[in-house]
């Protein structure tokens, strides 16, 4: 908790901001302060994020922390709310911290444009009183889970899929379950869908993140009822709710370091750590593009709104979102056959994730580092 004096009151666009909460008698003037006094950690950007990161603001959460290293993509306006068209091509914490600023101007902000990994865990979970999963892989939410161990802070679970979801709070004390009480190990690769069959309707992602929310609202409290050691399990189709009771295995507590990481369950379509990116800088892109055009496939991966305001003469637009449909791959594997394929976005993760895609599809590519903005500013000079 923060000993900054300015965080011993509210000032007065905060008590008119708060109005509602402040006749609370379960929240009043007292439980604002420990709002503005708590920091919560926001892994994720994307789907349970967006309710989350949109909800603590608005709930006045002192400082906000927001891990995630995605660019907003078209396919995500369907479920991630707090970002807008205007925001495709966009880093999400970038576009995140806008609409943050734009809803609560109190709230401090810490943006992380990385993903959270073994490396960088512990140091950034450190800094925030309350963890918020807002991720979507099983070998990140371990990973979260074991760092909060170590660490002794509190991790408040969200999970969707589809039209079902899960809420719960784990190690919110020395007695309470963690993820590993629910699933002792990360499921197999075979168990779970891939990203690219995945699905989720927008609602469950809003409601599950809300419910979140509403688990750290009540910690910071200290009142309510709590789900430590509780899961609940909602099914919005059938509209059921059920909640389950969870037990705590003092063996899984035994979490000394993030090493056991290494086996962990990757899946290599969400993940380009298992995958050789071959890569090309732009200089040398551009070398390439003066002398040898003719020889190019220069693949733009953005959407097709970004493609139409700015793009590089010659190029072709397939968004990323699109890349496996078997029309564009045909076309492609055919050009590869006389030309070089090279992929190309706004700064070269979305490129870096098509030239992975192509691999699978056995189509050589290299991802141009840097991105459009510097070969455009290469090909100006």
């Amino acid at each position: 908790m923060s000993k900054d004096i300015k965080f011993n009151f509210l000032n007065t666009d905060e008590q008119e901001r708060y109005q509602k909460h402040l006749t609370l008698k379960e929240i009043d003037y007292e439980g604002q302060l420990s709002f503005k006094k708590s920091s919560v950690l926001c892994i994720g950007a994307g789907g349970l994020g967006s309710s989350v990161l949109l909800y603590l603001a608005a709930t006045g959460i002192g400082e906000i922390g927001i891990i995630d290293d995605d660019h907003v993509e078209k396919s995500n306006l369907q479920r991630q709310i707090i970002h807008e068209t205007n925001s495709i091509g966009k880093l999400k914490i970038d576009s995140a911290r806008e609409r943050i600023k734009k809803l609560n101007p109190n709230s401090k902000l810490l943006t992380f444009s990385e993903r959270i990994n073994p490396n960088n865990a512990l140091e950034i979970i450190q800094k925030f009183d309350i963890i918020c999963d807002c991720s979507d892989n099983f070998g990140t939410r371990y990973l979260i889970n074991d760092a909060c161990l170590i660490l002794n802070k509190p991790l408040v679970f969200g999970s969707v899929q589809g039209f079902e979801g899960q809420v719960s709070v784990f190690n919110l004390n020395k007695t309470s379950p963690n993820l590993r009480d629910l699933l002792p190990e990360s499921p197999s690769k075979n168990a779970i869908p891939s990203c690219a069959e995945y699905g989720v309707i927008g609602v469950s992602t809003g409601l599950i993140g809300i419910l979140q929310v509403n688990e750290i609202i009540k910690i910071i409290l200290k009142k309510g009822e709590i789900l430590d050691g509780k899961l609940l399990v909602f099914d919005l189709f059938n509209m059921k709710i059920k909640k389950l009771n969870l037990k705590s295995d003092q063996v899984n507590k035994r979490i000394k370091n993030l090493s056991q990481f290494v086996d962990f369950y990757s899946d290599d379509e969400c993940s380009d750590k298992n995958n050789e990116i071959k890569k090309i800088n732009a200089d040398d892109f551009n070398t390439l593009y003066q002398t040898k055009p003719n020889k190019i496939l220069l693949i733009d991966v953005r959407e097709k709104e970004e493609f139409t305001i700015s793009a590089i003469e010659g190029s072709i637009s397939i968004p990323l979102s699109e890349l496996k449909q078997k029309f564009d791959l045909e076309f492609i594997q055919k050009e590869s056959l006389i030309k070089e394929v090279f992929t190309i976005c706004e700064s070269g993760k979305r490129s870096e994730k098509a030239s992975i895609i192509l691999s699978k599809f056995e189509i050589k590519s290299r991802s141009i580092e840097g991105g459009i903005k510097k070969v455009k500013k290469l090909l100006t000079n």
